[in-house]
């Protein structure tokens, strides 16, 4: 096996066009090119691990990807975006470590996305962090502006949150900086109204990102492999674009704190289809949530909620941008359900493939690939996957009992 070699740099394989030759990410060497994406799970129970987590985690690893990644992982209570999120603390640790030990006795490697949800916590009507005041219509109320103690109190978090990962066996930690979470929003010109150093020039918004990534990389060392999830674009009017996310990239890189970074966008807030793309789920969604926020998204689901066609591989022409002005290892996701894609895009120089809904609709979908069936996922973009988030995230045309997760002793 594979997933947790740590090799030296300059003996680690090159990328090879092959997405079932072995890859590497930092110091960690996994057998193949293919990640299974940070999805919220919703299957935490008092905020840590359950059976239940740990057999979807297990069936994805057996599935044959290279790494599976769980999410999402909460670095403070405050932090949470929803219910059911697991919270990094050291009670945390037994049910983190037997995940862990599942997944690599199936011989993928595990990764853990951290973060704090800041305003996308008003979504579940939650009190929230921001960087600057404003109105959460799911809440009924003002998100508060962080301090300069809450920053320093939260970039603290992070990086106790990646030594919780450390300390259960994980080998690599995902920075949540996309989809308007607290850091997100930082960048993001439409969020960020500050006028301190925290505010203002790109420079001045990434500084957080930056203080997050150093903080953590010296907390680990060359413990694990450490990404950070980057918006290419927020998706609304006055959000990030991908110009000055270029530039965030860019100071990511020189910083030299992280392996990878995996190329997202869209947000939780204002515009998740623009990650999503395909069928808007939005009278799904509307049932998924609690009686005074589902009133409140009937009303205003559509304009959250607009429909993109989807395309394969939909984030490709933003995130050819980003290989032309980086030479760091790149994770390219979004949309993937073809194995000529997936080599496709390592002919074009991203080191790693993430997939998501195609691994919801078959969790063995990297295995059939590998043993000769080519054909592409039964993955259908219906997009009715996104409401189960909340109890237990599953693919709808999957029946429950051939469910990750849903087996006999679960």
């Amino acid at each position: 096996m594979t997933y947790g070699v740590r090799v030296p740099q300059e003996t680690a394989d090159p990328t090879a066009a092959d997405p079932f030759s072995a890859a590497r990410l930092g110091s960690l060497r996994l057998r193949n090119h293919l990640v299974k994406a940070a999805t919220f799970e919703g299957m935490a129970a008092g905020n840590l691990v359950t059976d239940r987590l740990v057999s979807f985690h297990r069936a994805v690893a057996a599935g044959g990807v290279g790494m599976t990644t769980l999410a999402y992982l909460a670095v403070s209570p405050d932090g949470q975006g929803a219910p059911n999120e697991i919270v990094l603390r050291p009670e945390a640790v037994p049910g983190l470590r037997r995940l862990a030990e599942a997944v690599h006795a199936e011989g993928a490697a595990v990764s853990g996305q951290i973060g704090h949800a800041g305003p996308v916590g008003a979504v579940r009507g939650r009190p929230s962090l921001a960087p600057s005041r404003q109105f959460a219509p799911a809440a009924m109320r003002f998100t508060r502006a962080v301090t300069e103690d809450d920053i320093a109190r939260i970039t603290a978090d992070f990086a106790r949150g990646a030594l919780v990962l450390a300390e259960a066996g994980f080998d690599a930690v995902e920075l949540h900086f996309g989809h308007s979470y607290l850091v997100s929003a930082f960048l993001s010109p439409a969020l960020n109204h500050r006028q301190d150093r925290w505010g203002g020039s790109i420079v001045n918004r990434a500084a957080f990102a930056r203080q997050v990534a150093g903080a953590v990389r010296s907390a680990v060392g060359g413990s694990m492999a450490v990404l950070a999830k980057l918006n290419m674009a927020d998706g609304f009017r006055g959000g990030l674009w991908i110009d000055e996310s270029v530039e965030v990239a860019k100071l990511l890189e020189a910083d030299g704190h992280l392996d990878a970074l995996v190329l997202s966008g869209g947000s939780s807030l204002r515009n998740p289809m623009y990650l999503f793309r395909g069928d808007a789920p939005v009278e799904e969604m509307a049932r998924a949530f609690p009686p005074p926020v589902r009133a409140v998204f009937r009303v205003v689901g559509h304009r959250l909620f607009p429909t993109y066609p989807f395309e394969e591989a939909y984030f490709l022409p933003l995130a050819r941008q980003f290989r032309r002005a980086l030479s760091m290892p790149l994770v390219l996701l979004g949309g993937v359900n073809r194995l000529d894609t997936v080599g496709r895009a390592m002919g074009e120089g991203f080191e790693l493939v993430a997939m998501a809904r195609a691994l919801l609709r078959e969790p063995g979908l990297v295995r059939r690939w590998r043993d000769g069936d080519r054909a592409e996922s039964l993955c259908i973009h219906c997009n009715k996957c996104v409401p189960t988030i909340y109890r237990g995230t599953h693919c709808v045309l999957v029946a429950p009992g051939d469910r990750p997760g849903h087996g006999p002793t679960d």
